[in-house]
């Protein structure tokens, strides 16, 4: 097993996790609906901080729910926490083994606030702090670089923003997620071939907004851990706040622009970048006009609602990850400097 074989994994890993969870799901959302929350205490690192923005724009649309993202170090090295009145406390890990992580949920049990973990280690010591857990069963996953744990955690708060809210049609569509995952690895072969124009890459910017500022931050970092290119993420909005001056002929751009509420601002974005500064960009997109900007293009399956337009948006970016490591002589399976769980206090 290694890194490819977990990105291919993700239609199955998908699919078992709809198959075996949504039940446990919708009880845990109605427990949750018994309660007095107010808003969303979130404690995660790394991908899993990315799967906490998500979270973030998601429940916050469609759960009214404002969102929280915890300082961990509060809890731990400060020993200064919080209050926590009225708040879901939520910790999102792969491994469920980060003291500082674990400790923020123990906290939100002894302020008697209810406690959520979203994890692939049911038996974790994050399980066992939380009142309700969610197990997204996505398997061994071997390799460094988290990438079907990743989905899977974006898919199970997509499974419990539905279940909140107690929308079947949102419900349904979380079913043709596998079917979507299949057809963006279909183009596996093709994004080798352009992942070898990248090659001298060292640096770049990253663009998303709305539901994909999290994919933004999750491309980012996977480029950091394997391919070593300074990767940095941005919102579009953000990103003309300043950093825009930074691009100059030929500079990397890679975005994350489907179509959706946010489309048209970053068409916009991508359209100055090409006649004002002549980027070069590489889209990840299902709309057209987006796709015609690119330098190099990778489009997303159709009828993907944007609400879960980042499940599916990771993906290509994954392969685009897998094959530029390789294609910079680098090993896939071993970034230098990292181990597969970091425990930080």
């Amino acid at each position: 097993m290694g890194l490819k074989e977990d990105i291919l994994e993700q239609p199955e890993t998908w699919q078992r996790l709809l198959d075996t969870q949504v039940e446990s799901v919708k009880r845990i959302a109605r427990a949750i609906r018994q309660r007095e929350v107010n808003y969303v205490f979130l404690a995660a690192r790394g991908s899993s901080d990315h799967a906490g923005l998500y979270a973030k724009y998601l429940w916050g649309a469609f759960n009214r729910l404002p969102m929280a993202l915890a300082a961990p170090s509060l809890f731990s090295i400060y020993d200064k926490p919080p209050a926590l009145k009225n708040a879901l406390v939520v910790g999102v890990s792969q491994s469920g083994q980060s003291p500082d992580i674990v400790g923020v949920l123990t906290e939100g049990r002894r302020q008697s606030t209810p406690t959520l973990a979203i994890t692939n280690a049911p038996s974790s010591p994050l399980a066992q702090a939380a009142e309700f857990v969610v197990d997204i069963g996505a398997g061994v996953e071997e390799a460094v670089a988290a990438t079907k744990t990743y989905t899977a955690q974006l898919l199970a708060i997509a499974m419990l923003s539905a279940a909140l809210s107690e929308d079947g049609d949102r419900l349904a569509a979380l079913q043709r997620t596998p079917q979507w995952a299949t057809q963006v690895l279909a183009l596996d072969a093709a994004i080798e071939r352009v992942a070898e124009r990248y090659r001298y890459m060292d640096q770049c910017v990253v663009l998303g907004r709305g539901y994909n500022y999290a994919t933004a931050f999750e491309w980012s970092l996977k480029l950091k851990e394997l391919t070593y290119v300074v990767a940095e993420p941005y919102s579009s909005a953000d990103f003309r706040h300043g950093p825009i001056a930074i691009v100059g002929p030929g500079f990397p751009v890679l975005a994350i622009a489907p179509g959706g509420a946010i489309y048209a601002d970053m068409l916009a974005l991508l359209s100055r970048l090409i006649s004002q500064h002549r980027a070069e960009l590489l889209v990840i997109s299902d709309q057209e006009e987006a796709l015609a900007l690119g330098r190099t293009s990778l489009r997303l399956p159709g009828g993907i609602p944007g609400w879960l337009s980042p499940v599916v948006s990771i993906v290509p970016a994954q392969l685009f990850c897998y094959h530029l490591t390789r294609a910079k002589g680098y090993d896939p399976e071993a970034p230098r400097g990292l181990s597969k769980i970091t425990l930080t206090q």
